[in-house]
């Protein structure tokens, strides 16, 4: 199947099979594909950047040539190594995941970069270059393009939620009412205890636009300034 690869095919014979020469390629092809995602993650200063990237590609790269190697000189029928690298680069992913004080949880995207990393350094490990450069572009791209498009999409939602911080609870009845008057519904208000001992009174709130004014011609943006202004309101922020 190595040889249906177009890059393998342009490379040549010796980058078919396990060797000395082949073996170097792979890994330092590994390296290099993890290194764009990670320095695109370090770059925006998430948990996960260039070294975490490299080792999960260069792991994975790894498993997949000891796996092809035992496949083809040993007895072996299962790929074990890879089986088990990519358990190991789940659960890695996953403790990029966290939970904020204000209640978002972040490192989603991270974590499924880090999965795909290790796909894109076991496909290179397997001489499937083709495959591998190709997860890793399309990857960047979904990094550096869809985030502008999911925030066109989001800022003319009629939902939304804020991180609401007030000077008293005693506010969040008035705060309520103004909302209503705006022509907007909330859906949920929830008390946030990390700031119990702030002097602050701080809550997550889910809003429905209903006012035709609003979904026409206001933005969130435009919105949350205008709700920054009321003097009870310490801070407010869309949450993402």
């Amino acid at each position: 199947m190595t040889g249906y690869d177009l890059i393998a095919e342009l490379l040549g014979k010796w980058s078919f099979g396990i060797s000395a020469r082949t073996i170097l390629f792979r890994v330092l092809l590994a390296v290099v594909l993890a290194a764009l995602i990670g320095w695109e993650r370090s770059a925006k200063r998430h948990a996960a950047g260039l070294r975490t990237f490299i080792m999960i590609g260069m792991a994975s790269n790894a498993a997949a040539m000891a796996d092809a190697w035992l496949m083809e000189t040993r007895e072996v029928r299962l790929p074990v190594i890879t089986a088990a690298v990519v358990v190991g680069a789940s659960m890695i992913s996953v403790y990029t995941i966290l939970f904020s004080s204000r209640n978002q949880i972040r490192g989603l995207t991270t974590s499924a970069g880090l999965w795909t990393c290790g796909i894109a350094g076991l496909s290179v490990g397997l001489g499937f270059y083709t495959a591998g450069v190709i997860v890793t572009i399309v990857m960047l791209l979904c990094l550096s393009v869809l985030p502008l498009f999911e925030r066109y999409l989001k800022d003319r939602s009629n939902h939304f939620e804020v991180h609401l911080e007030l000077e008293s609870s005693r506010e969040l009845k008035q705060f309520v009412s103004t909302i209503r008057k705006l022509g907007m519904k909330i859906d949920e208000i929830e008390f946030n205890p990390a700031y119990l001992d702030s002097g602050l009174s701080v809550y997550s709130v889910s809003f429905s636009i209903r006012s035709q004014e609003l979904k026409k011609y206001k933005k969130h943006a435009e919105i949350i300034e205008a709700l920054r202004s009321l003097d009870y309101v310490s801070h407010i922020e869309e949450m993402n």
